[in-house]
């Protein structure tokens, strides 16, 4: 059935077609610019925007007006992280849809509804989770597109053998391919992530043992396990600016991304590899990392070293919290 089936006098009654989760944490303008774009969607009237803020000091979450589309705003007071911030604000929803959506993200009138459609279609009914087409701010089209890692695979790209030799160790994302067409796919990004509730639910939501990174791939992985299809669908874009939020703290975030990693290595594949991948993190990758990053921008040696630096002191801790979890 069809969301967006309503007559104009059922749509001041009926339930949300969409819930829109939005995780902030200082995003500025950059989150009252994804929210004045989604209440100018077509369909805003049937969108509830949930804001979950993981205690912003920039009172971004302050400042949100909307005219069309409903509104929440929840203020935690920590950061939650992102997986269970999206938790979080999926739960104080109704609608059959859930949109998690970055707030570096603009959508154009269309994108939700032709979303929307496309996952109401009869030919989707096996589709779970649906990502689109997400540009750059030049217009052109990101390959943010992933695939299922494999244990080896992570490890030869922590070794950063996929920039040295792509024809043998494939990139995680498929940047061979131009994104222009709609396919199945073993991931689509977080940062516009549609799925239906119902699925949502019964998979227990994002995986909150990732604080950020890491959780979309867990999710969507889950889902095609249990036989519902991830899709890439090239008929409906949105900008993203990408890592508009965390751009001023570039070593924390490389922080999290290693050991995100190291918990999904461990989820999926078993304390031995997480182990070794663990290790190549903390001895071999911050020299090959420093370098890369030094030969495009010099300025940005010193955060290798600073994300580095916080990897080795939570190494201890992590390893032990990973050696008292089950995998899955």
């Amino acid at each position: 059935m069809d969301p967006f089936a309503h007559s104009a006098s059922e749509r001041t009654a009926a339930a949300p077609a969409v819930d829109i989760v939005i995780v902030n944490w200082n995003a500025g303008a950059l989150l009252r610019n994804c929210v004045a774009a989604l209440d100018t969607s077509t369909t805003a009237g049937r969108l509830h925007v949930i804001v979950v803020d993981n205690a912003s000091t920039d009172g971004s979450a302050e400042e949100l007006v909307v005219a069309a589309a409903s509104l929440s705003v929840i203020r935690n007071a920590e950061n939650r992280g992102f997986a269970a911030a999206c938790n979080q604000g999926a739960a104080t929803g109704r609608a059959p849809l859930l949109l998690f959506l970055n707030p570096d993200v603009r959508v154009a009138p269309d994108t939700i509804a032709q979303t929307v459609d496309f996952l109401a279609e009869p030919a989707q009914t096996a589709t779970g989770i649906v990502g689109i087409r997400l540009l750059d701010r030049q217009g052109r089209t990101s390959r943010t597109c992933a695939r299922r890692p494999t244990v080896g695979a992570m490890l030869l790209r922590t070794l950063f053998l996929d920039r040295i030799m792509p024809n043998a160790v494939l990139p995680h994302f498929m940047t061979e391919w131009d994104h222009l067409d709609t396919r199945p796919v073993d991931q689509v990004m977080g940062a516009f992530l549609m799925i239906r509730r119902e699925l949502f639910d019964r998979g227990s939501g994002f995986d909150q043992r990732f604080f950020v990174y890491y959780e979309d791939l867990d999710l969507c992985l889950r889902m095609i396990d249990h036989g519902h299809a991830a899709v890439h669908f090239a008929g409906s874009a949105a900008v993203h600016d990408g890592g508009g939020t965390t751009s001023a703290v570039k070593d924390r975030r490389l922080f999290y991304e290693t050991t995100s990693r190291v918990r999904f290595m461990h989820k999926w594949h078993g304390m031995v590899a997480a182990s070794v991948l663990a290790l190549l993190i903390a001895l071999v990758e911050p020299p090959l990392r420093a370098l890369g990053t030094m030969a495009r921008a010099p300025g940005d040696g010193g955060m290798v070293v600073r994300g580095a630096v916080l990897f080795w002191r939570n190494l201890p801790r992590l390893m032990r919290e990973l050696s008292a979890l089950p995998p899955r």
